[in-house]
């Protein structure tokens, strides 16, 4: 098969949606597809174009047995709002465009595969597809305009809510196939009245070889200098849907407890406001993003794994984190409201409590920590999961017969219009 990839976010980052869209990319290749990625230049979960890459120009990669990769140029806000976040996506749709278009007119791709976020740059995903004849995919991680909603970002009665959301109604209706990455994500597009035989489910994966079940304590905690017996880690990007606010919260609840240090490793455009509300603790501590080979230390210096949401989100996104999390065999408090993906994923393999409701997370931390077996329990159930659900050759395996159907139908109505 002949696939382009859309994806505002791509390797070398090293966290979220970059994770899937490169390893899609980099493991079809290997099983002998033609893979084309038009991506932004990097800048996430910092908010900023990274050292060494150019504000204006576009680079283009080429690599012997890898997809090849065009970045291009976009405008990235120092601390996204919304209507800072729509021009972000806008310009990154624009720069998209002449490149993508390019490369479909001369490699004429069977399948066009569209990552949202964004779902303003699937235009010219559509666009292209109209032009080429290719199919049609669009792959949701977040459903971004209810997530905007949710967090306060845009108002649902305003203008630019009811603009956002005709605009996805409207381009939710050009796929041929829409894929998301939880049954209850697929109930919401079913909600927004797709049918059910342009649906798919494209879970994330969690990185089985790499993460490895840690039996005694990580290296990473001499590392850092945690000497306590105990640690509740959270590691991502540091952003204001993450509902973060509550582990500081906890962690001032919990300051009587010695053995116990609130580790956060991340960026983003909420670390400032996150170290304000920790202003005043010894319990908690911030560093920036572990490097990717100390993945599975960095998970395992955890004793419980912390993954806040805030209310009304947690049905809208499937955090990406939560995979790897769980195949280091450690137990994960969360908030989410009974129902939501995010509950169904960790039931069986950690505790949920209400969104908010520091008090009720700061008594499951304590609850996990003081009960040893249950603890142990959970983490071995967690593992588990991400075995049985999350194996990145079971998952890409499955979506590659879906693609091949979906791309002999493109071509079957080329020999025979």
């Amino acid at each position: 098969m002949k696939i382009q990839i859309l994806s505002l976010n791509y390797a070398p980052e090293e966290i979220g949606i970059a994770v899937y869209s490169t390893g899609l990319a980099e493991a079809f290749t290997a099983r002998g597809h033609e893979m084309t990625v038009v991506c932004a230049h990097p800048y996430y979960p910092q908010w900023r174009i990274w050292d060494g890459w150019p504000k204006l120009g576009y680079r283009t990669e080429r690599h012997p047995d890898a997809p090849r990769v065009v970045h291009c140029p976009l405008y990235v806000p120092h601390k996204p709002s919304a209507k800072s976040r729509l021009l972000h996506y806008a310009s990154f749709a624009a720069t998209a465009l002449p490149r993508l278009l390019s490369d479909a007119v001369k490699g004429r791709p069977d399948i066009v595969f569209v990552v949202a976020p964004s779902l303003v740059s699937a235009m010219s995903g559509w666009l292209v597809a109209r032009l080429t004849g290719a199919k049609l995919w669009l792959h949701i991680q977040d459903f971004e305009v209810e997530a905007a909603f949710a967090t306060g970002a845009i108002a649902p009665e305003s203008r630019l809510g009811k603009a956002a959301l005709a605009f996805e109604r409207w381009m939710l209706r050009r796929f041929d196939r829409i894929s998301s990455i939880s049954s209850p994500m697929l109930d919401k597009l079913r909600e927004k009245g797709i049918p059910d035989a342009r649906i798919y489910e494209f879970r994330n994966w969690a990185n089985l070889q790499r993460i490895k079940v840690l039996d005694g304590p990580s290296p990473m905690r001499a590392e850092l200098g945690i000497d306590t017996p105990y640690v509740a880690y959270y590691s991502g990007n540091v952003a204001a849907k993450q509902g973060l606010e509550i582990i500081p919260e906890a962690a001032r609840l919990l300051a009587g407890r010695s053995d116990l240090t609130f580790v956060i490793c991340g960026e983003g455009p909420y670390l400032d406001t996150l170290k304000a509300k920790a202003e005043g603790l010894t319990n908690i501590r911030f560093y920036p993003l572990q490097p990717f080979e100390k993945l599975s230390d960095a998970l395992g210096m955890a004793d419980v794994h912390l993954l806040p949401q805030i209310a009304g989100v947690a049905e809208l996104v499937l955090p990406s984190k939560l995979t790897n999390m769980l195949a280091s065999g450690r137990p994960v408090v969360a908030t989410a409201y009974p129902g939501t993906a995010l509950a169904q994923e960790v039931e069986g393999s950690g505790l949920v409590t209400e969104p908010g409701n520091a008090e009720a997370f700061a008594a499951a931390i304590v609850t996990l920590l003081d009960d040893p077996d249950r603890r142990a329990d959970l983490g071995r159930h967690a593992r588990q999961a991400a075995l049985q659900n999350w194996d990145m050759t079971a998952i890409l395996d499955r979506l590659e017969t879906e693609m091949g159907e979906l791309a002999e139908r493109r071509n079957s109505v080329e020999k025979h219009p």
